[in-house]
């Protein structure tokens, strides 16, 4: 299955993530002063080379305790 980026709204988290792994987008700091476009250009630049970085077997996915039956 392909990994994609995938937008993650729960009680500790909203941003982007990824859909294969626990791995989350942080930006790094405050946006600059420059235009809305730019700021925006910049965000997307960062979040999308982090996710193309990122490997996902660094950020596994929490595994569910087995049950006996």
């Amino acid at each position: 299955m392909a990994r994609s980026q995938v937008w993650i709204n729960n009680q500790d988290f909203q941003g982007f993530g990824c859909s294969a792994c626990n791995w989350v987008f942080k930006p790094s700091g405050a946006l600059d002063d420059d235009s809305l476009d730019e700021m925006k250009r910049k965000y997307e630049a960062e979040r999308d080379g982090e996710f193309a970085a990122h490997v996902c077997v660094n950020y596994p996915k929490a595994t569910r305790p087995k049950t006996e039956l």
